[in-house]
């Protein structure tokens, strides 16, 4: 089983990273753009085939590692 997880940063957290992109599309020409927030995708190839098990894993890994629940919001897909 395949799960993707995106992960990005909470509303009201400063995305340096999104407004160097916002600035650097602005430079390009395309000026209608009014904000960016940039993440991160992370696609995982699991053992399991039990959606239950292959959740509560890739929950785990998300609190433990993939994302600072302090400033991040994650979400899981299970492919």
């Amino acid at each position: 089983m395949k799960a993707r997880v995106t992960v990005t940063l909470k509303n009201g957290v400063l995305d340096p990273q999104g407004k160097a992109i916002q600035g650097a599309l602005k430079s390009l020409g395309f000026a209608g753009v009014e904000d960016v927030r940039q993440g991160k995708l992370i696609e995982l190839d699991l053992a399991t085939s039990d959606r239950a098990a292959a959740e509560a894993e890739v929950t785990a890994m998300c609190e433990k590692l993939l994302a600072n629940t302090v400033i991040e919001n994650y979400r899981i897909e299970l492919i």
